[in-house]
């Protein structure tokens, strides 16, 4: 499978947070619904790696990844969980050791330009930032052109004008913007048919 075909499966790549397992299936199928095909589930609860594979099992024609990949522990239960792909905020020597070791894709996360250089001299071509530089990054990138992609939307943080060029010059990789999250109220009330309705604006974003 191809990180091409993950990212270009939605604009937007929501984060969602999994607490009660039950949750999994309706909240998955309300983004899906909505048009968002890519899914990352971060690993911050227990429930997260078995929410990974009901989800799958659930939506065969989705994305599933794992965020917050953050150790050993947590790359084992992505893979174990049946990820399609993983996403780490910062990268260790061991994960990236780790990284190489598997395949599947894998996407090293960078908050300045000095580390998205240091992770592309270590042969990453996929890259996502998670930067707190400016608001609407994402945007105002494909505003100015260049090879990134606007495939999530980041309304709470972003690339500055300034930064960009530093990101630009980074030839031959492919950087995936900020992070979408969802309100967690919104899943603790159930709100199924908000949460569609949001994505579905989500999945709208040009």
């Amino acid at each position: 499978m191809k990180i091409q075909e993950i990212l270009s499966a939605a604009p937007v790549v929501p984060v969602i947070v999994i607490e009660e397992l039950e949750d999994a299936i309706p909240l998955a199928r309300a983004l899906y619904n909505g048009g968002l095909r890519a899914l990352e589930v971060t690993l911050r609860t227990p429930v997260a790696a078995e929410a990974v594979k009901q989800i799958k099992e659930a939506l065969p024609d989705a994305y599933v990844g794992t965020g917050t990949v953050v150790d050993k522990a947590s790359f084992d239960a992505s893979v174990n969980a049946g990820a399609d792909f993983m996403v780490s905020p910062g990268v260790s020597t061991e994960l990236l050791a780790l990284a190489k070791s598997t395949d599947i894709p894998f996407l090293p996360g960078a908050a300045t330009p000095s580390e998205a250089m240091e992770l592309a001299a270590h042969g990453f071509k996929f890259l996502k930032f998670f930067p707190a530089e400016a608001a609407g990054g994402a945007p105002m990138l494909k505003s100015i052109g260049g090879p990134l992609p606007q495939v999530t939307f980041c309304p709470t943080g972003g690339i500055s004008l300034e930064s960009a060029p530093k990101y630009l010059a980074l030839k031959n990789v492919v950087c995936v913007g900020g992070t979408w999250m969802l309100d967690k109220s919104l899943i603790a009330n159930k709100d199924w048919q908000a949460i569609e309705a949001l994505a579905k604006q989500a999945s709208e974003v040009k």
